[in-house]
């Protein structure tokens, strides 16, 4: 489109008082002959925001610059609707964290200015992907598909049927129910917190047959799943055929199973038919009487033995978060059955948040007797069966004789699929490397059977539960458009369950919203950008393919990429991961960013004042470099701050473009990398160390040194390190000298 740029320079907050604005119009007006630019006290203000409105309407101005606050402000209010736009940070990054009326801060301000009208130069009104490569209009879907019937995939079905949405939902078994259907009783849910009281699931399944927008599949798995989010078709083979369907978004409620008792031998297990699982007490209780396997008599000693598995290096690391509660619901079982039976519960601590307390109390009311220690030893012979442990309240060695029955409380895994490890071959065996790496990970028992090029499931944590940002995005996995919910994707309570589904059917309910208007799901919520391939230039490298965190690039037989848009989250790691530079979204590219760098005002080295860029991630660092403002903290003006969508999108040419530039370093501030990511992208971090590594042969070429790049991990809460890692910085440019590129 034809661009008639308009620029707003706001006075209020402090700017008007720190920065010279007659300069900083003539920025505007003189180097990039922008016809209108204006100034105001508050363009935030009704006032302002309408000034703006008018010259859109009247002067026909659709490209926006506003010089004012962090866009991170006010975003509601400079809603200007289909017009470019970008918001120059004066106050937080210029006037709230630099000396006023001094030179360096007024040509850091001249420079945020530059950059901000660069950057809606190389921008272009993004087009909503709404019609296929072929000009078509796509048919989205809004239905949405469950997978798992027990108690949270019920919930998600009966939450987006009342809000209107069709739902499938599809159970492995032949009934409704999960492992909630074998409960004899729950846990208390309402006061006094204290009764057991029956499960919710038979009247979860009675609304479930009573609405017709769920349509239920049993003795039904997944065949198949093609597409993206509003595009899904999902091939769902029950009752001795197969039904394909499109759907919007994907929910799996897939559940858990007991950790293996077989690998508890430590514990016993394997001893006696009389040691036994919770699983298979629970099983007990629900068809009647509570017997010893053994001779069917009932028992007259029971121990519970918790984290039989859980809160163990050599097992589950983590709190499975429901035996508590089921060993103290068992042993009431035991207590009403017969009140004079000695019910002993041995526990490292009993974990029972919230209302769970009174339960606990009631157990102790009840006669049930706790013990605080670790197992010793658990021996089996002539039809009895002891422990010895150790008190730690009493800090003495205990022995518990003549048991009956041991019930061991085993730990949840994650119902979902295992993805089995790479075989591990000699460097030498380049063909077969090569080979192995064409074919699709193999994973063991697979759900969903996604046709994606990065494996038929979702990926896992190294715990085994499909992985969610622990952080920002509960219930997101690495695969847009497919949430997890339930115990698959934490250990939880039936309750919890409930409510955790409830959260995840609703992002699939913005999923399916946003992707029928083109929009981006979280992270980037609302971005109507998607990547754009120049594929005459391909070489097929993979890299793109290989590198997006959420399997948003297929491939063909030849291996060029064959993208799914609505897949996509807009982080960019695909245009930084190519080294031919085909990708790019029409408001954020290769030529953007380079050209920003190259914009930037670097002053001779004889005037001593160093240039240095900051590539920053903007989901923590830039609003981190915000706080920085809004605590009044002060770092240096030599600095340029650039945000990225995540540093996993750096292209290295940016790196060589600011070096040739005369720029004297360049430091990266992003998200801390690992499995347990703060990564907004998941990999972006990761991905920009790696390439980083690499940066040498650049510099090398350069004949520059290796410390004028560096890159910082940065959470949002490192706001207060930041001017010490920029001062540090600086102190290393220092030492290092000026660029001797600088002038050319």
């Amino acid at each position: 489109m034809e661009k008639k740029t308009a620029v707003y320079i706001c006075t209020g907050c402090g700017i008007g008082e720190a920065l010279d604005i007659d300069a900083l119009s003539q920025v505007a007006t003189d180097e990039f002959s922008v016809p209108i630019c204006r100034r105001n006290p508050f363009y935030c203000s009704q006032e302002g925001v309408n000034e703006i409105k008018k010259d859109i309407e009247s002067e026909g101005v659709n490209t926006v610059v506003i010089a004012a606050c962090s866009p991170r402000v006010n975003y509601d209010t400079f809603d200007l609707g289909n017009v470019l736009l970008d918001r120059a940070n004066l106050r937080e990054q210029v006037a709230w964290c630099h000396p006023p009326n001094d030179e360096n801060t007024q040509m850091l301000a001249e420079d945020t200015l530059r950059l901000g009208l660069i950057k809606v130069d190389k921008s272009e009104l993004p087009v909503p992907y709404l019609k296929d490569a072929q000009g078509q209009e796509l048919v989205f879907s809004k239905d949405i598909l469950v997978v798992g019937g027990g108690v949270a995939g019920m919930s998600a079905a009966i939450e987006a049927a009342k809000a209107g949405y069709r739902v499938s939902l599809v159970e492995k078994e032949a009934a409704l129910g999960g492992f909630g259907a074998k409960l004899k009783k729950s846990t208390p849910t309402k006061p006094p917190y204290q009764e057991l009281e029956d499960t919710v699931i038979a009247g979860m399944i009675g609304q479930i047959e009573a609405n017709d927008k769920i349509k239920v599949f049993t003795s039904a798995e997944i065949e198949k799943i093609e597409g993206g989010p509003g595009l899904f078709d999902a091939t769902i083979k029950a009752g001795g055929g197969s039904e394909t369907a499109r759907y919007g978004a994907i929910v799996q409620a897939t559940g858990w199973k007991p950790y293996d008792p077989e690998k508890l031998t430590h514990l016993g297990y394997g001893q006696s038919p009389n040691i036994i699982t919770n699983v298979q007490m629970e099983e007990m209780a629900a068809a009647g009487t509570i017997t010893r396997p053994s001779d069917g008599a009932e028992p007259a000693a029971v121990a519970f033995i918790q984290c039989a598995g859980s809160r163990d290096p050599k097992h589950l690391p983590y709190c499975s978060a429901v035996c508590c509660r089921a060993s103290l619901k068992q042993s009431i079982y035991l207590k009403e059955q017969n009140p004079e039976m000695a019910v002993y519960i041995i526990h490292k601590d009993v974990r029972t948040p919230g209302q769970d307390e009174e339960f606990y109390r009631q157990a102790q009311r009840a006669g049930v007797v706790f013990i605080r220690g670790e197992i010793d030893q658990v021996s089996a012979g002539g039809g009895k069966i002891s422990i010895q442990t150790e008190d730690q309240l009493l800090n003495e060695k205990i022995s518990l004789e003549e048991l009956d029955m041991v019930v061991l409380a085993t730990g949840l895994v994650p119902n979902a699929a295992v993805w089995l490890e790479e075989a591990k071959l000699a460097p030498e065996d380049g063909e077969k490397k090569e080979e192995q790496a064409a074919q699709q990970p193999k994973v063991a028992n697979p759900i969903l059977n996604l046709a994606y090029r990065q494996g038929p499931d979702l990926p896992s944590l190294k715990y085994g539960f499909p992985d969610s940002h622990f952080i920002c995005f509960p219930y997101e996995t690495r695969r847009t458009g497919i949430y997890a919910a339930g115990c698959v994707r934490r250990p939880m309570t039936m309750s919890s369950s409930i409510e955790d589904a409830t959260g995840a059917v609703m992002k699939a309910i913005q999923c399916v919203e946003s992707v029928a208007v083109g929009r981006a799901v979280h992270p980037r919520a609302g971005d109507l950008s998607f990547p754009e391939f120049f594929m005459q230039r391909c070489t097929q490298c993979k890299r793109c393919t290989e590198e997006c965190p959420f399997g948003a690039i297929n491939e063909d037989e030849k291996a060029n990429p064959l993208p799914n848009p609505t897949r996509c989250r807009r982080c960019g790691i695909c245009m930084g991961a190519c080294p031919e530079r085909i990708i790019s979204f029409k408001n954020y590219s290769v030529d953007q960013i380079g050209s920003m760098i190259k914009g930037i005002n670097v002053p001779d080295e004889y005037e001593e004042k160093p240039r240095v860029v900051a590539l920053v991630c903007e989901n923590d660092a830039y609003p981190a470099l915000d706080m920085v403002g809004i605590r009044r903290l002060q770092y240096s003006p030599f600095i340029r701050i650039i945000p990225l969508r995540c540093l996993g999108s750096i292209n290295l040419v940016w790196i060589a473009d600011a070096l040739s530039k005369g720029i004297d370093g360049i430091i990266l501030l992003g998200c801390r990398p690992g499995d347990d990511y703060q990564c907004h992208f998941i990999k972006g971090s990761e991905l920009a160390q790696t390439r980083m590594s690499k940066i040498q042969e650049t510099l090398d070429r350069l004949v520059l040194e290796s410390s004028r790049v560096r890159v910082e991990e940065v959470s949002i809460t490192d706001w207060d390190k930041i001017p010490g890692i920029f001062e540090e910085f600086m102190e290393t440019m220092a030492k290092v000298g000026p660029n001797p590129y600088k002038g050319f």
